[in-house]
């Protein structure tokens, strides 16, 4: 050992020991990010494959995630080149009793440094040294296995050890764009049966039955905002929209800054101008019946019934169901009573009143299945039937026809179903008076007179100019505007107030003690 030899050592970690040893800038190593994807693993979702498939260049898909990219994107995910299904081969790996791959001919166990190769025609995976030894070297250009014909052309490398770029993750085209399918997982619990630990078969076909006739989506998507009317001195109403204190309350809401004048329902106010009774006569085939409706009380269920009569659509109807002193009801095309809907198409409210009732024979009011449930069915009383108010909306009743209504109730009925045994038919129905076509016409004149009087009102102002008014000059300097002579005589008319002398109090004073 030589002296001296540590005296050039510091006690402290030099810049060049930092950048060379410990932890500095190093030169990076090629290849230093090489993550390298196991050849019996799919491309795509670098898992296990269960149907191995490849391409001519050996990149192995599993078939349950290689078609539904292609389906998607139509490129290779490794090259991100165009690619079609019909390019793809099905391959053969063989398992040995271990459950290893291996070659089924040379029994070799497959590994990372395996030179493992597929024949087209077949999709048979072999080790190439079997290939080599059997078909390249001999030229026996037929399947080891199965004894199909091949070409040269028709090997295909899946995995070389001299050449791995291309399991190498970081060239993969569909992770570099970040290209990717829908998770398994994730569709698989979509699905409500996920969460189900068992069901019978019972409960299969239920399902499978609600999932047909499933409309959720329709629900939920986005109904396009109905078209509000324009607002005018008819229909605004009294109070807001309330959007503006919902919104400050609410999270849920749509920020809403402006306040907003509640645009009253085009039917209510037609309905506000319906005064009048309606008047409508039902001709079948034991005679006609007259109706008085009562329009002004209950409107949408009379508009229902005229607008139904007016289209035909009780023509040719029969009265399907009829009990003696108590009822008989029709109004159904169907002549079932399941059937029959609303002028509008839908169900609609029921309208009830104190002052109407179930209370006289003749009473006409709608049959429904329920709450807010009246389409187009009706019936007509027989006897007083108190226990059907606020139950069945009155919207009119008999003025004419009760002959006629005699006879219907006289005819036979089934004892089971109430149904007559000779057919009473609703031959057609004419409307007489409707109120709703007068009320239509006259809140449009009304408000075409709005109208004209507004623009007439606009046309004044545009026509006449206003003339700046100066105003009158009385005085020069300051004050020049204002009228001495006003001033003047609000002072005259000042009271002046008298003087008055100052009272001193009496009372005793303390001056000395001279007095004591």
């Amino acid at each position: 050992m030589g002296k001296r030899q540590h005296q050039s050592d510091k006690m402290y970690i030099t810049g060049k020991e930092w950048a060379a040893f410990y932890g500095g800038h190093k030169k990076t190593v090629e290849n230093a990010d090489f993550r390298r994807l196991p050849f019996f693993c799919c491309s795509i979702s670098l898992q296990p494959v269960e149907n191995p498939m490849c391409t001519i260049e050996g990149h192995v898909f599993d078939l349950l995630s290689i078609v539904p990219w292609l389906k998607k994107y139509g490129t290779n995910p490794i090259t991100g080149k165009k690619m079609e299904a019909k390019s793809l081969v099905k391959m053969t790996f063989h398992k040995n009793a271990d459950g290893k791959y291996h070659c089924p001919v040379l029994f070799k166990v497959f590994n990372e440094n395996t030179h493992i190769v597929a024949i087209a025609t077949t999709g048979n995976v072999y080790c190439y040294d079997a290939v080599e030894q059997l078909n390249i070297k001999p030229k026996n250009w037929r399947d080891l296995l199965t004894d199909k014909a091949f070409t040269r052309a028709d090997i295909i490398t899946i995995q070389d050890p001299s050449n791995l770029d291309k399991f190498n993750l970081q060239n993969f085209y569909h992770l570099k764009h970040n290209q990717q399918l829908p998770d398994a997982d994730l569709k698989a619990k979509s699905d409500p049966k996920y969460y189900m630990k068992s069901t019978n078969a019972e409960t299969s076909q239920t399902l499978d039955e609600l999932y047909k006739n499933y409309k959720g989506d329709e629900i939920l998507r986005e109904k396009p905002a109905k078209k509000q009317p324009k607002l005018d001195k008819f229909n605004t109403s009294n109070f807001s929209t309330g959007k503006v204190s919902a919104s400050f309350t609410s999270t849920a809401r749509t920020p809403a800054l402006e306040q907003e004048v509640k645009v009253r329902e085009t039917d209510a106010v037609r309905y506000d101008y319906v005064k009048k009774k309606g008047y409508v006569r039902l001709c079948t085939n034991l005679g006609d019946l007259n109706l008085e409706l009562q329009c002004d009380m209950v409107p949408k269920t009379c508009e229902n019934f005229i607008k139904l009569c007016k289209k035909g659509y009780y023509d040719g109807t029969i009265f399907h169901r009829l009990i003696r002193n108590f009822m008989i009801q029709g109004g159904d095309p169907s002549g079932t009573g399941r059937g029959g809907e609303s002028a509008w198409g839908e169900p609609f409210a029921d309208e009830f009143r104190s002052n109407l009732s179930h209370s006289e024979r003749g009473i006409l009011s709608m049959a429904n299945s329920g709450k807010n449930t009246n389409k187009s069915q009706f019936f007509i009383t027989f006897r007083s039937c108190k226990h059907l108010d606020r139950k069945h909306t009155i919207f009119g009743k008999l003025v004419g026809g009760l002959a006629t209504l005699s006879k219907l109730e006289a005819v036979e009925t089934d004892k089971k179903t109430d149904i007559p045994s000779k057919k009473i038919v609703l031959e057609r129905a004419l409307v007489f008076v409707d109120p709703f076509e007068e009320a239509d016409e006259k809140l449009a004149n009304l408000r075409q007179e709005e109208i004209e009087a507004k623009q007439k009102e606009e046309e004044e102002l545009r026509s006449t100019k206003r003339a700046a008014v100066k105003p009158k000059v009385f005085k020069k300097g300051v004050g020049k505007y204002i009228n001495s002579a006003v001033t003047k005589n609000l002072k005259d008319d000042v009271i002046p107030v008298a003087n008055q002398k100052r009272q001193t109090k009496l009372g005793s004073q303390l001056n000395d003690f001279s007095s004591w």
